[in-house]
């Protein structure tokens, strides 16, 4: 490939820095066989010739690609409404803004889950992130055998050749929100669960039921929903129905909790004074509904910054930890 008239060469930044051409692609592909006294004089010239690396080149020659796919096996419409989803892709684009690679996002279920595979396995990415709120990203699972791989969220069945995986401590988020509603005196905590075909669901289960028996409180108080807010409004009508009085509610995620609020002022009941309410994810529904929704931090964007650090390591052939656990946090409005 011919460089632009004028564009600093290869050769030139050489000529500069008084070392062979050679020793300058060393220094741009960072091998470690160059003295760090001969790296400061090649950078200094690159700095001065304004020299930019020729990506294609230095792809050929590395035979990588510069580039990482984020995989999420869920429509359309939910990756873009979610914002948990919005949340782990700014934390995966900032991490990756200080580094070479590209970030090329596949929404899984609007293709073959074939093609997506046949993709990620034909040499047009170094390595892959894949995040979901459903059991569809451990079809995936398997892959990481073949290219550096990293979950968002535990997979069902972790084991040496799963990959990679960031979570949370889902148990001890969902024991603490189920907890400070026992604080607060709450004697029939009913729980809208999330969908049990994925980890984070069932964590959170088990969670709210260590606070609820714990406190020799009854543990049947449960519907499920999809992490949407209609689905939160229906379970929240089950829940109602059952005729059981309910003082405190835990939903697994803030959506939830936002569609139950309508239907507990639907029933003539006010937050926090008949029902208090703890959320999960502390996102942007936590701090828009009324009154401002006591909930669990996960903090998504920090997730997603440590899911492209630990594929970029996992790229350069570093070793890590299978399992990142990262800490929640409670934060306390005023539904609870």
């Amino acid at each position: 490939m011919t460089p632009q008239a004028g564009s600093p060469t290869l050769e030139m930044v050489a000529a500069r820095a008084g070392v062979s051409r050679a020793t300058v692609s060393r220094v741009v592909n960072a091998s470690p066989k160059v003295t760090a006294e001969v790296v400061a004089l090649v950078n200094t010239a690159i700095a001065e010739l304004n020299y930019v690396p020729n990506r294609a080149a230095r792809s050929l020659a590395s035979r990588k690609t510069q580039a990482i796919a984020l995989v999420v096996p869920e429509s359309t419409a939910k990756v873009f409404a979610d914002p948990f989803f919005a949340s782990v892709v700014q934390g995966v684009a900032i991490y990756l803004a200080d580094t070479d690679y590209t970030l090329n996002l596949l929404i899984a279920s609007e293709t073959k889950s074939d093609k997506t595979r046949r993709y990620l396995l034909g040499g047009n990415v170094d390595g892959a992130l894949v995040v979901s709120h459903h059991s569809g990203d451990h079809s995936y699972t398997h892959l990481g055998q073949a290219l550096p791989i990293v979950f968002g969220g535990r997979p069902i069945s972790p084991d040496a050749s799963a990959g990679h995986y960031v979570d949370v401590d889902n148990v001890s988020g969902a024991r603490l929100a189920t907890q400070r509603l026992v604080d607060r005196g709450c004697r029939s905590i009913a729980t809208i669960a999330g969908p049990q075909d994925m980890p984070p669901g069932v964590d959170r289960l088990v969670g709210w039921r260590d606070a609820v028996t714990a406190a020799g409180l009854d543990d049947g108080l449960v519907e499920y929903g999809d992490y949407s807010p209609d689905d939160g409004a229906a379970a929240m009508r089950r829940l109602l129905a059952r005729g059981v009085p309910i003082d405190g509610l835990f939903a697994f995620s803030d959506q939830l909790a936002a569609g139950a609020y309508a239907v507990i002022r639907e029933a003539g009941l006010s937050i926090p004074g008949d029902i208090a309410v703890v959320g999960y994810d502390d996102d942007a529904y936590a701090a828009t509904v009324s009154p401002s929704l006591t909930t669990v931090n996960q903090a998504p964007v920090e997730m997603g910054a440590k899911m492209a650090e630990i594929v970029v390591r996992l790229i350069d052939g570093e070793h890590v930890d299978q399992a990142t656990i990262m800490p929640t946090k409670l934060v306390l409005r005023e539904s609870a």
